[in-house]
């Protein structure tokens, strides 16, 4: 007569590891692709378009904005400058320009020249 053997328990271990391991990778890159797309498209304010995206940043990184704040690259500039200069040499090596990069700091010189005159 045959007797039952027990399976090795690493196998099941094995399984739910690679599982969870593959739904962790799959919400980090949601995240990660989240964040680039709130950064490469919200120039101040918000449209319906990037509520969902902010909603799901906002709830999986901290990555909100403060009270106040209305554009999303002064913000990160301010905060993250490491992730606004990745951000601007993968455009500037997928795109070949700089044009991202000059169009905010003319923006934001402007905004400065702008508090400026109201201070004044």
């Amino acid at each position: 007569m045959l007797q039952k053997q027990a399976r090795p328990g690493y196998k099941k271990f094995i399984k739910t590891s690679a599982k969870t391991l593959i739904v962790v990778e799959a919400i980090l890159f949601a995240v990660s692709y989240a964040g680039w797309y709130r950064l490469n498209t919200n120039r101040g304010g918000w449209d319906l378009g990037l509520l969902f995206v902010s909603i799901v940043v906002k709830c999986l990184i901290s990555l909100s904005l403060p009270p106040g704040v209305t554009e999303f690259r002064y913000y990160v500039k301010e905060n993250y400058p490491s992730i606004l200069e990745a951000y601007y040499q993968l455009g500037e090596t997928l795109g070949g320009d700089k044009s991202i990069r000059v169009y905010d700091e003319n923006i934001w010189q402007q905004e400065q020249q702008q508090q400026q005159q109201v201070k004044k």
